[in-house]
């Protein structure tokens, strides 16, 4: 048998790790290790046209299995542009292994042709990030990158130059089992015992959940109904708590709609459960606070605390709820609930008054068409920016769909890639890519690795010839948009020239049947909609200094629209609510 070579090991060490397949571009000091997977029948090589796809298709792969996935960029300029999708993935806890490969080893600190330090430039995006410099530290180096990618959950980074990767390896090599999976975090006792008297001693508690609910759905009913709590949700919370939720309230935040901040703002109690949530100009200051998550950092970063508890969401609720005396008063609940129904009734006229006929196309009519047509077990990757308030207003959970979107790092140009590593992960599952057309036109090329590989993503994209959020965002601090207008091309005639299905949608009354063949097509395919480039609603009272970036320090409503099918989940809710 011939002697193995480090990249063999590397790639070896991956398969047993999991990983099933690795994105990226190919190229000189990179050429061992694709050459190794070429050679091995437990891992593929996918091959993308920009090192920034295959950072985004990885972290997304990696959330929808919750498995370790890896990328590749080869020296210099290869392993730079993996950076953007390595700090959306780090940022998203997604466990991803990133291959900085390196110039050769002797060169190394002498201004060689493509220099880079990977050791410096993603030490900010990364868990682990170290560099092989002999055969000698595999597979022990990549196999502590690893585990730190799945124990911390977030990216891990292994920098190796060509040429020792071509190198043999070691004959007596240390291998250990590897960690594939993360522990549950039970919290002690104490803070267990502390918990409940705070929850027993308060009249009013609200509940507000994040990702961290991920899993916990049926406890966080449980102890809702116990002591009759209002449920509001961040964004990245709404995929895992807003389905079959009869103590809904909506979502806070930029985005937010019906009673979720009234609901924080007007209880005795505030659990936050799983969540990182970051604009804390939405979080009360004059109330209790209880934050519970599984990674201690958070605790306390948005705001003080007069609890903190360091556990997983869906073990402390084991511990808690058995223990939390029964609440009969359910006058806050049924006020909040109350609440939120109108608040949705008031906003709902906004999507269904006249849309049918309106051109160019409303944004809000597109996202509920697609919400209602798309498969029950769809994944949907949503670009930043207004197709994020689509996403947030239109789409709605209901245990089996995911939504993937960069909601930490807020990068655009995300959802195509994205859309990518979601639909290897299974080819027969529907992935749509809620698009806009500033960060399609960013990443587009890869509308070619698509069609490359035959993967069946469906395009949907919101083209309204602009930067719609950065106009917004203008707007509000009281500044004419400038630089904002994109002068785009009929991108449907684009993905039929590049061998997909392409349609282009003007008409309201084009949309459905355009989904329709789109969704039907086994091929990749784009639908380009021309939407209305004014659907900006914002509330008549808003001043400049409102927001920054992404957050409130006045006014706590922002946008104004539509709620797709959330108003009738909020109506049925109001059944649970006794009559006077």
């Amino acid at each position: 048998m011939a002697k193995q070579n480090v990249a063999e090991q590397f790639v070896d060490i991956l398969a047993r790790a999991g990983v099933k397949r690795m994105y990226g571009v190919v190229g000189d000091s990179l050429n061992p290790v694709v050459d190794a997977i070429r050679r091995n029948s437990a891992i593929d090589w996918v091959h993308v046209r920009h090192e920034e796809t295959a950072a985004f298709a990885a972290g997304a792969e990696a959330q929808i299995t919750g498995s370790l996935a890896a990328c590749a960029g080869s020296c210099g300029p290869g392993n730079l542009h993996l950076i953007n999708g390595l700090y959306d993935a780090h940022r998203s806890m997604a466990p991803v292994l990133a291959l900085a490969s390196h110039i050769p080893s002797s060169e190394i600190g002498l201004g060689y042709f493509q220099e880079t330090h990977p050791e410096l430039l993603f030490q900010e995006c990364s868990h682990y990030n170290e560099m092989i410099s002999n055969p000698e530290q595999m597979p022990r180096l990549l196999q502590t990158a690893i585990q730190h990618a799945i124990g911390r959950g977030g990216v891990s980074v292994v920098s190796m130059p060509g040429d020792v990767a071509s190198k043999p390896a070691p004959e007596k090599s240390i291998e250990h089992a590897l960690v594939t999976t993360r522990p549950t975090v039970r919290p002690g006792d104490d803070e267990i015992d502390k918990l409940c008297r705070m929850v027993d001693e308060a009249k009013r508690v609200t509940l507000f959940c994040g990702s961290g609910t991920a899993g916990a759905h049926a406890e966080v009913m449980e102890f809702a109904e116990k002591i009759k709590s209002p449920v509001g949700h961040a964004l990245r919370g709404k995929e895992w708590i807003q389905y079959d939720n009869p103590y809904d309230v909506g979502m806070s935040g930029l985005l937010g709609y019906g009673a979720a901040y009234e609901a924080t703002n007007e209880c005795d109690l505030l659990v936050l459960l799983g969540t990182d949530f970051p604009y804390n100009a939405f979080l009360p200051d004059d109330v209790k606070i209880v934050q519970v998550d599984v990674r201690p950092e958070h605790l306390g970063r948005r705001s003080k605390l007069d609890l903190a508890v360091w556990g997983d969401v869906r073990e402390t609720l084991r511990c808690l709820t058995p223990r939390v005396k029964p609440k009969s008063d359910r006058k806050f609940l049924d006020r909040m609930l109350k609440k939120h129904a109108n608040a949705l009734e008031g906003v709902v006229k906004a999507y269904t008054r006249k849309v049918e006929k309106h051109v160019p196309i409303h944004p809000e009519y597109v996202a509920s068409v697609l919400d209602k047509m798309a498969d029950d077990d769809a994944v949907f990757t949503v670009d930043t920016g207004m197709n994020n308030v689509w996403a947030a207003r239109y789409l709605t959970p209901n245990g089996k769909r995911r939504v993937i979107g960069s909601f930490s790092h807020g990068s655009m140009a995300n959802a195509l890639p994205q859309a990518i590593g979601a639909q290897f992960t299974d080819l027969n599952r529907q992935v749509v890519a809620m698009s806009g057309d500033g960060g399609f036109s960013m990443l587009m090329g890869d509308f070619l690795t698509l069609v490359q590989h035959d993967l069946p993503v469906k395009v949907v994209l919101f083209n309204n010839s602009s930067l719609g959020m950065v106009e917004l965002e203008m707007l509000v601090a009281g500044l004419p948009s400038y630089g904002t207008t994109n002068k785009n091309p009929d991108f449907a005639a684009i993905a039929r020239a590049a061998g997909a299905y392409g349609v282009r949608v003007e008409k309201p009354k084009q949309l459905q049947s355009a989904l329709k063949d789109a969704f039907k097509y086994k091929g990749p395919a784009l639908v380009d909609v021309v939407t209305d480039p004014n659907a900006l609603s914002i509330p008549p009272k808003i001043s400049a200094d409102m927001v920054t970036g992404f957050a409130l320090s006045a006014s706590k409503i922002v946008l104004d629209g539509g709620v797709g099918r959330m108003l009738q989940m909020a109506r049925s809710n109001l059944r649970n609510v006794p009559r006077p």
